[in-house]
């Protein structure tokens, strides 16, 4: 591991020691092997002068939510040093009772919560202090002889610490264990399965320290060919069971399984990669992969054991369920709530790996996570065995005091969390208005248009832009299989693509036109629910929801080739609805009338239709019986209210939005 650090950029923020605590925090995080999504912490001690012109000693650290790679000046909680030394001479001190007392110590009420670990960093006697979750000490210490191992790499300049709850306990081990310490004297502290503290003087000393004891690490790993550091885990003996292909129904019957022991819908990512493929291929990955995470503050986010996917993959999520429960019957205490007891993480032997969450970050999130423990599982299993921690230990974090008061607070999901849609059409007008409503209501959201602008165009985690031309078959089935692939399944289906012919009488019909409309606007929403029925068949709530128009109750003059196809796409919606009923998914027709903030009504085209009706554009706009005007977003709302609880029990139905119609009515 090389430093960051460059003088030029640092000369920026000389004299100011947070902007300087600010610039290393960024170094670190940037380092995905040191710090993960949140994990780890930074710090630096300050004489400030308070309203009363006294002087004050404040320890500015990362407050809790922010992560290193993009942390600012306001993501430092200023707390009073003397207050936090304070703390850590209390014989004892709950998790509540810490958070409380550090929030009332700060000087900025508004500020963030600070780290957990704020009174150990007060507690080291120097200005700047780092601490990481490096993958390579962590690796080492969860080996049968990690602090063997760690004596010999730093031979005594760095204190070792065994393992104990991170928070008020790991800083009163701490204090105790450095009452007579000289820390000049000392390059860090390792803290066993947990991380690495290093200080300094100044920002750069305690940053290349840390980027120098790392590199240590790792180059011991690599010396003894473990893993990723030296040997490859292909050249290991245990790869060698059969490889497969990825079945995308039936990551999507996974999903579902997931998604009911969870309770809620969760989205799920295959991972394929060679690396992945590799583990999961191992003849041991099981009983390598179950022995525990990384790092204690991962279980937070993947539980303390993946699940391994089987011949039945909802029986292999019961098993999952079952031994959950019994873990947490092992360890609870008092009036503790067991959490869901879903997987976050799968091993799929000879697939890969899968990721479960709630939305597309904590997917994400899940998925790093993964990528660096099975990395250190295999590096750990060259250095003699992956040993993690106990699960009484994991369990403890797990079930930390403080994430028990938030799970007993509650919260409210977004209407859509962890579900998935797909729209057509969606590169403007109706379909965009869709993409973006559902979104916003926590949908992932595979997005197609024949516009190449459609890969670019949302600029937003779960959003998938997917070039397509709804006419040609293969693309509607990749279409399909890259958004299963993303997001695991399909619950949400928006059949809105559509073209509006130029008026013709039937006398007139080229057959170029009409055959055109019907294959647009009929026969490709056919091809796409035959593509998407084995995923909806699998979703959670699945719905179907049909853009049709008021030309299928109320077709006009010179408008034969649509008013037909739009009827005919309103027929195929209903023999859907019978068909599918007994799988759950609900099929609903939409018949919108002059959404006018579409591509297809150009000023031009408005001035010259208001000026034939004898109208101001603003009049025909509004002229229905409502006298209102309907727009994209209003077509799109009803879709969501569609695919939402609201519809639960209804199928098959025609819902007109135009402000009332007489001619419909």
């Amino acid at each position: 591991m090389k430093s960051l650090w460059k003088d030029n950029d640092a000369r920026l923020y000389q004299g100011d020691p947070l902007q300087l605590r600010v610039y290393t925090s960024r170094l670190l995080g940037k380092e995905s092997s040191l710090v993960l999504h949140g994990g780890g912490n930074t710090s630096v001690k300050v004489s400030v002068t308070n309203m009363f012109a006294e002087p004050e000693e404040l320890l500015l650290i990362k407050g809790s939510g922010w992560d290193l790679a993009t942390i600012e000046a306001a993501g430092f909680a200023p707390v009073k040093l003397d207050v936090l030394k304070k703390m850590v001479r209390l014989n004892q001190l709950s998790d509540t009772e810490m958070v409380r007392l550090m929030r009332s110590a700060m000087t900025n009420p508004n500020a963030p919560t600070p780290s957990v670990e704020a009174i150990l960093h007060a507690i080291i006697p120097l200005p700047f202090v780092d601490h990481t979750h490096a993958d390579s000490l962590v690796t080492l210490t969860n080996t049968p002889h990690g602090e063997k191992r760690i004596r010999e790499i730093y031979d005594g300049r760095l204190m070792i610490i065994p393992y104990v709850m991170p928070g008020f306990v790991l800083a009163k081990k701490v204090y105790e264990m450095t009452k007579d310490l000289d820390f000049r004297k000392l390059e860090g502290m390792v803290l066993m399965h947990h991380g690495l503290f290093t200080f300094g003087d100044d920002a750069r000393s305690s940053y290349e320290r840390m980027i120098g004891l790392v590199d240590e690490a790792e180059a011991y790993l690599k010396k003894h060919h473990a893993g990723v550091y030296g040997m490859h885990p292909r050249e290991t003996t245990n790869v060698s069971r059969e490889r497969k292909n990825l079945d995308l129904v039936e990551l999507a019957r996974l999903r579902l399984a997931v998604s009911k022991a969870k309770g809620a819908a969760m989205l799920a990512c295959v991972e394929d990669r060679e690396e992945h493929i590799q583990f999961s291929s191992r003849l041991d990955a099981e009983a390598i992969a179950t022995r525990g995470p990384l790092t204690p503050d991962h279980v937070i986010r993947t539980k303390r054991v993946p699940m391994i996917v089987g011949s039945d993959v909802h029986q292999d999520v019961l098993s999952y369920q079952a031994s959950y429960q019994e873990y947490f019957k092992r360890h609870m205490t008092g009036s503790m709530m067991c959490l869901d007891p879903a997987p976050r993480w799968a091993v799929w032997p000879g697939v890969g790996t899968v990721s479960f969450g709630s939305d597309v970050k904590d997917v994400k999130i899940v998925g790093d996570i993964v990528d660096h423990t099975i990395l250190a599982i295999q590096a750990a299993e060259v250095l003699g065995g992956w040993s993690a921690l106990p699960e009484k230990d994991i369990f403890d974090v797990e079930y930390w005091e403080l994430e028990q008061a938030k799970l007993k607070k509650g919260g409210t999901a977004d209407g859509f969390q962890g579900k998935v849609a797909l729209v057509t059409g969606a590169a403007s007008g109706i379909g965009r208005a869709c993409v973006e409503v559902l979104h916003a209501q926590g949908a992932a959201v595979a997005a197609l248009d024949i516009n190449p602008k459609i890969e670019t165009l949302f600029n937003a985690q779960g959003i998938l832009g997917v070039r397509c031309d709804v006419t040609h078959e293969a693309d509607l089935e990749h279409a399909v299989a890259a958004t299963a692939r993303r997001f695991g399944g399909l619950d949400i289906l928006v059949c809105n693509a559509g073209i509006f012919p130029e008026s013709q009488s039937l006398t007139q019909m080229d057959p170029d036109t009409w055959d055109r409309s019907l294959r647009v606007n009929l026969s490709s929403h056919q091809r796409l629910l035959k593509a998407c029925i084995p995923f909806l068949v699998l979703g959670i709530d699945p719905a179907v929801i049909i853009i049709g128009s008021k030309n299928v109750p109320a077709p006009g003059p010179g408008a034969g080739a649509y008013s037909a196809a739009k009827a005919g796409l309103t027929q195929l919606g209903r023999v859907a609805a019978l068909e599918l009923a007994s799988d759950g998914v609900r099929v609903n027709m939409i018949h919108p009338n002059q959404v006018f903030d579409t591509e297809i009504w150009t000023p031009e085209v408005l001035e010259k239709r208001a000026q034939y009706y004898q109208m101001t554009v603003e009049e025909y706009k509004k002229n229905n019986l409502l006298k209102v005007e309907i727009t994209s977003k209003d077509v799109a709302l009803l879709v969501s209210a569609m695919a939402g609880p609201v519809f639960s029990k209804t199928t098959g139905a025609q819902v007109t939005i135009d402000g009332g119609n007489d001619r419909v009515i």
